[in-house]
């Protein structure tokens, strides 16, 4: 592994350890409650993408001398497939660890992740945007790339994805992280292109925003009409039964 590299590994460590200094920091500058943590969020993350997409730049001034990289058409073809593979992939997980291993749905993690986000709405963009550009590129391009080149796909993809569970602090699910982590990694070895895993990474990780941040509210009032239906139906088919 080149020195650029190791640089921004350093990089992604010291911006995610920034959140005990950071919350320090915004509450001697006066600001305080929930807000806290998407606001330095915020500016860790995208600072962090800066700095690590300047080291990239020799990567990606040279990408068009990859061997057997797929073309445009190749790679739009693959990111719509990857988005399905994605949502399949993590729903045949979360099932697995549900029926099988008997572990119960919903994550500590991303809960919290939606706490942060209802407090301060533009966090959903470190969410769904920056955070996954950053783990692509931290986690298959640098990690799974370098193990890649001295193991097989699935040792360098479960270590990898041992990896990215470790940074989200979600051991519980684990076979989660690691069959999202499969996909990615098998997008990213199959089209050589990095922007391929990147946005079917993005395009989960915004469907969840929107669906348990952005939507929230409507869908439990949905839930709620839905339930009264129901109870309506079941008096009217009583009384018919009657």
């Amino acid at each position: 592994m080149n020195k650029r590299y190791w640089w921004i590994l350093i990089t992604y460590v010291l911006m995610q350890l920034s959140a005990i200094p950071g919350v320090f920091l915004l509450r001697e500058l006066g600001i305080s409650g929930e807000r806290i943590p998407g606001i330095w969020s915020m500016f860790s993350f995208s600072l962090g993408l800066l700095i690590i997409i300047l080291l990239l730049i020799p990567d990606i001034r040279e990408r068009h001398h990859i061997r057997n990289r797929s073309t445009r058409g190749e790679a739009i073809r693959w990111t719509i497939i990857g988005v399905f593979m994605v949502f399949g992939a993590q729903y045949a997980a979360a099932l697995i660890e549900m029926y099988v291993l008997g572990i119960e749905p919903g994550s500590e993690n991303t809960q919290t992740i939606i706490e942060f986000a209802k407090a301060f709405p533009a966090f959903i963009i470190v969410v769904s945007v920056i955070g996954p550009i950053l783990e692509e590129i931290v986690f298959r391009l640098i990690i799974f790339g370098a193990l890649y080149k001295r193991f097989n796909f699935w040792i360098a993809g479960f270590i990898s994805s041992l990896i990215f569970a470790a940074i989200h602090f979600d051991f519980t699910h684990l076979l989660v992280y690691t069959a999202m982590g499969f996909v990615f990694a098998f997008l990213y070895v199959k089209t050589k292109r990095i922007l391929v895993p990147i946005i079917a990474h993005i395009a989960l990780n915004l469907f969840v925003s929107i669906v348990n941040v952005l939507l929230a509210d409507q869908i439990e009032g949905w839930l709620e009409q839905l339930e009264q239906m129901e109870q309506q139906m079941s008096v009217i088919i009583g009384g018919l039964l009657q």
